[in-house]
């Protein structure tokens, strides 16, 4: 009967603490903030609490003496944070570059149930249809603003490993760039239509071989110079551009893959899509330019994020049980300090709590270590993975404040659970045994 009753505890302290730690993880600063400011309060002003800082201090006071030991707590939580951080601030970074893409004054037409440019085509006689579509913003000549594009796939040698890799080449139409005016050539000047031309954004520049100014690729038998660089901030960066006509005939291609259109007003978008809808020669889709690109990002920050958390999860098992380890022994070597303050009064709620503020605390060092050095190492650095057009994407690590509360907050998790069954161990220890014992 006693061996189930004290299984029935220990199973209601096991749902207790996970019901604890979602309700931890979830909860914002502001309610961290409150619990902080509630035990301070009860710290300071009731017995109890003051006799649990006596206890913790006592316990504080003997950390340089087994450093070693409690540095196993600190290093390894910092390992969890920093590597949990890092992760995060891939997938944040990625997701930024892309959300930083296009806007809500511009939309992208695809062909019907094209979920990216390079499974769509639209042909050449559909061009000029969009073009007299309501909802698009028109030039002082009265024709639609419109830029038939394409997206080609080309291999160019990477900076990094010196091996081939996927970039994408766009050609866009005369009202391309006004389409698109935070492209801003940074080093020599634009395309000239009909000539083979490249220019190329900041991070293509900065991820493949041979795109300074003056240089010229090869392109299917065919020399391509580069007259000018471009920066814009978000995922153009990462693209070159030349001539959509003049591209085109390079690649034989006879239809392009998108159509990007200026939006005529607040309502333009709802006006272009009613008349795409209406118009049966045109089975295409059209999404403003900004919810195209945020898409792009959904599946491979979701996959970043979960593999992040799993990760973190698994080290995190480890830096549980490196606490464990360490706050048991802690228990263990001050069996007789404590029995001695359980005899001299001190009830068993000072005793947990003690024991598992020095846990937190060293948690907490380690969540800092481990943030600072995400942030150092990681915050804006750049890197490139393959995007949904199969090409590659240049972005910059982003260890943004929540990124680095959440790392907190995972520190301080480790720490609570290290620190709950010694500190309950040390509640529930016997005074006569634990004299007896020293």
């Amino acid at each position: 009967m006693k061996r189930l009753k004290k299984w029935l505890v220990n199973l209601g302290i096991l749902l207790a603490l996970v019901a604890g730690l979602v309700a931890w993880m979830m909860a914002p600063w502001q309610a961290v903030l409150g619990v902080a400011v509630l035990l301070a309060l009860w710290l300071v002003l009731t017995r109890r609490g003051r006799q649990t800082l006596a206890v913790a201090g006592v316990g504080l006071a003997s950390l340089p003496q087994r450093w070693g030991a409690s540095s196993v707590i600190v290093i390894g939580i910092a390992g969890v944070v920093g590597v949990l951080v890092a992760m995060l601030a891939m997938g944040e970074g990625f997701q930024a570059t892309l959300q930083q893409t296009g806007s809500d004054g511009s939309a992208i037409i695809l062909r019907g149930g094209s979920q990216a440019e390079t499974n769509s085509v639209i042909t050449r006689d559909q061009v000029p249809l969009i073009g007299s579509l309501a909802g698009i913003a028109r030039g002082d000549d009265g024709r639609g603003r419109v830029s038939p594009e394409l997206s080609q796939v080309i291999n160019l040698v990477s900076k990094g490993d010196g091996l081939d890799a996927n970039a994408q080449l766009r050609g866009v139409g005369p009202e391309g760039w006004a389409l698109r005016p935070q492209l801003k050539v940074v080093e020599g000047r634009a395309f000239e239509p009909g000539l083979r031309e490249l220019v190329v954004g900041q991070g293509a520049q900065s991820k493949f071989e041979g795109l300074e100014v003056g240089r010229t690729i090869e392109l299917v038998n065919q020399d391509w110079t580069v007259v000018g660089v471009f920066a814009s901030g978000d995922s153009h960066d990462s693209e070159l551009w030349a001539d959509g006509e003049t591209l085109a005939s390079t690649y034989n291609r006879t239809s392009f893959q998108s159509v990007t259109v200026g939006l005529d007003g607040k309502d333009g978008f709802t006006r272009l899509k009613a008349a795409l809808a209406a118009d049966p020669r045109l089975k295409l889709d059209v999404q403003t330019t900004r919810d195209y690109y945020a898409k792009q990002s959904e599946g491979l920050t979701k996959l970043i994020k979960i593999l992040g958390t799993v990760i973190g999860t698994i080290m995190a098992i480890g830096a549980v049980f490196g606490a464990l380890n360490t706050m048991y022994a802690a228990v263990a070597g001050r069996a007789r300090e404590i029995a001695t303050m359980r005899a001299l009064g001190f009830r068993g709620l000072p005793v947990v709590v003690a024991v598992m503020l020095e846990t937190m605390l060293l948690a907490l060092l380690g969540g800092v270590l481990g943030a600072a050095l995400a942030w150092i190492v990681f915050n804006g650095y750049s890197v490139s993975t393959l995007g949904q057009n199969f090409s590659q994407v240049v972005f910059q690590f982003q260890v943004s404040p929540d990124l680095l509360w959440t790392g907190l907050k995972w520190a301080l998790g480790i720490g609570l659970v290290g620190g709950l069954f010694p500190a309950l161990r040390a509640a529930r220890m016997p005074v006569t045994d634990a004299l007896r014992a020293a």
